[in-house]
């Protein structure tokens, strides 16, 4: 039996959005190879149960939350679960995210922009609202929220996404605020293009092993996970990061 890792998030409870692909299921063996034990939470029971044996032969653990992040309900019932079974969360990784359609403004599908919305900004103001008693009540809660360069630049065709990641950073940066008297750290993290399906979706034609692996973003992320982290209200540039 593989002993369980003592690293330097040992012992620490950390959450995990979109962890069953890309940049999530990244973190949560960089985070389990740390000594977190990580709740990860993805739609896909399949790919969780993946994620689960990958951690387990690293000697970690992990609970799986089959979850929608658009699920309003089911969010307010998982930090009703969380404080139950653990009295606190100590990490809180927001990494889902969609794309939706690359058009025109006029041209896309009202569906399609409430599911960016719905995903990439009311999604992380539920976590917010169900998981930061948890962070409160950790002795060092920590929470970081995956952007995109794309909020802080005009680009045609991309607005849906673009706008979304703004108001993202916008909530993010007013949580850290209303946060900072107390031991929670709130920052934000770009990492940049990465070998993702959602990178796929956006540059069909780009040659994925040209962009940095996924495990790179492990450090940057560790790094704001920590317990020693005192950054607040930062909007960290993983990629500049990567390229220095």
């Amino acid at each position: 039996m593989t002993a369980a890792p003592a690293g330097r998030l040992a012992g620490r409870l950390a959450l995990i959005t979109g962890a069953s692909r890309g940049l999530g299921a990244a973190a949560a063996l960089a985070f389990a190879g740390e000594g977190a034990h990580c709740v990860l939470v993805a739609r896909t029971v399949g790919a969780l149960e993946e994620m689960d044996d990958k951690i387990k032969a690293l000697g970690g653990q992990a609970t799986l939350v089959p979850l929608d992040v658009t699920d309003s309900p089911g969010l307010d019932r998982l930090g009703a679960a969380l404080h139950e079974r653990f009295g606190r969360l100590d990490v809180l990784l927001a990494n889902a995210a969609v794309l939706g359609t690359l058009s025109p403004i006029g041209h896309i599908e009202p569906k399609i922009f409430e599911q960016v919305m719905a995903v990439n900004v009311t999604a992380n103001w539920r976590l917010i609202r169900s998981l930061d008693p948890l962070l409160r009540a950790s002795d060092a809660g920590r929470a970081i929220f995956v952007t995109s360069g794309i909020s802080r630049r005009v680009v045609a065709y991309w607005s849906a996404y673009a706008a979304s990641k703004a108001a993202l950073d916008m909530l993010v940066g007013v949580y850290a605020a209303e946060v900072a008297h107390t031991q929670v750290r709130v920052n934000l993290y770009n990492p940049g293009p990465m070998p993702t399906g959602m990178r796929r979706e956006a540059f069909p034609g780009e040659d994925p092993a040209t962009l940095p692996p996924l495990d790179a973003h492990a450090e940057g992320l560790i790094r704001l996970a920590l317990p020693s982290c005192t950054m607040n209200g930062e909007w960290v540039a993983g990629d500049e990061a990567l390229r220095a």
